[in-house]
């Protein structure tokens, strides 16, 4: 800290460039919000949309939604939390009290963010709340939204997944209509693809089929038990139908709308959903958590850039297939997902590939951006190691 009012954080100037500034400390502006001081936060692949500029994100935002500290300070609403408590917050900021918290879519929070159903730390569009690469962070309905996690540092690379990536990769088989017995493809092998592949495993899949293209990540889907699928050898979905003696009963979309066709260069926004329709067997289910936004400045396209992406869709009726969409609900998983690291059932950290200070944040982005140096996960201890 370089003054009593002043922290560090990850603030984003525009297009392929962000800083590390000082900004601001966060004040309680609210009696049910909490301070928490950041131990841990995460760079996800969906600020890589904004730091490429395929967003309407504008300078000054700071970046951040996976999130997790040490309570610092309460509001005076506050009676579930207290100073020194170790929690891990949802992405979602959410108020408890609309009609779709009350029904478990925390996502979809209709009380945070005007005229938009739901909210989240450092991302634009998702709301006025300021994110958690920075030394701290204002959480907003704290009693709601935080997840109390054992005293101490024990499991901190698994516990700061809870956030979003393990949960919403567990959400893409929820989405799909999983059951455990089931073959399931996987599409994008990033963190969020292969928390969804290690979902299947944990759920007791009987065969998971990733596909993707970097050699890293391919080996990652091996050591935990899936069957690695490599698009630019040859179609995947011929593969996969080949592999497993037939179409699968489940597929997950963890691209996005950023997909690229087998040069892995140049990108075609339906190629993964036209993928998922054709690999699923007639009356099975495509869960899509892959991001995928109403308006993209940066589409190879015209219907693209306004959100509409041509699909197949005679085919999709034809299969009578099931579609589920949308971001995850984490709290509708966190608490579980929690006891399954702390019982010592999932080790979910094994996506980690690199932890570094917040001064390094910008070279850090770079190489996440370029997919180089192996960098699959990156952690941020804003404060500096544990």
């Amino acid at each position: 800290m370089s003054s009593d009012s002043k922290m560090k954080a990850v603030h984003y100037e525009g297009p392929f460039k962000v800083s590390v500034r000082e900004v601001e400390l966060p004040k309680v502006q609210h009696p049910d919000d909490a301070i928490i001081k950041v131990t841990t936060a995460a760079i996800c692949g969906s600020d890589l949309h904004m730091y490429q500029g395929r967003t309407a994100a504008e300078a000054g935002l700071v970046f951040g939604h996976e999130n997790m500290g040490i309570v610092i300070e309460t509001g005076e609403g506050v009676t579930l939390l207290e100073k020194g408590d170790r929690i891990v917050l949802p992405f979602n900021v959410a108020d408890g009290r609309c009609r779709n918290c009350e029904e478990g879519r925390t996502a979809f929070c209709t009380g945070v963010n005007p005229g938009f159903a739901g909210g989240a730390y450092g991302y634009v569009a998702m709301g006025p709340y300021q994110g958690g690469q920075a030394q701290y962070l204002r959480v907003p309905y704290a009693d709601f939204n935080a997840l109390k996690l054992p005293s101490g540092k024990e499991h901190e690379a698994d516990f700061i997944l809870l956030a979003d990536i393990f949960p919403t990769g567990w959400h893409g088989l929820e989405l799909a209509g999983f059951r455990p017995g089931e073959s399931v493809a996987v599409f994008g092998a990033g963190p969020v693809g292969l928390m969804a592949a290690y979902s299947g495993i944990l759920r007791g899949a009987s065969s998971v089929y990733v596909v993707d293209t970097v050699p890293e990540r391919l080996a990652q889907a091996k050591k935990i038990g899936c069957i690695p699928v490599d698009f630019k050898k040859s179609d995947p979905v011929e593969q996969i139908i080949e592999l497993n003696g037939g179409m699968v009963d489940r597929a997950v979309d963890a691209v996005g709308y950023q997909a690229v066709d087998k040069t892995g260069s140049t990108e075609k926004p339906s190629i993964v959903l036209e993928q998922c329709i054709m690999v699923t067997r007639p009356t099975g289910g495509l869960g899509i958590p892959g991001l995928y936004v109403p308006a993209d400045p940066g589409a190879p396209d015209e219907q693209s850039r306004k959100g509409q992406i041509l699909l197949s869709f005679g085919k999709l009726f034809e299969k009578g297939l099931s579609v589920g969409t949308g971001q995850c609900n984490v709290k509708s998983y966190n608490r579980y997902l929690r006891d399954m690291i702390i019982a010592g059932k999932a080790k979910p950290s094994f996506v980690v590939s690199h932890e570094i200070d917040i001064d390094e944040a910008s070279g850090a982005y770079e190489k996440f951006d370029q997919r180089i140096d192996g960098y699959t996960k990156v952690l941020i201890h804003p404060n500096g190691p544990l």
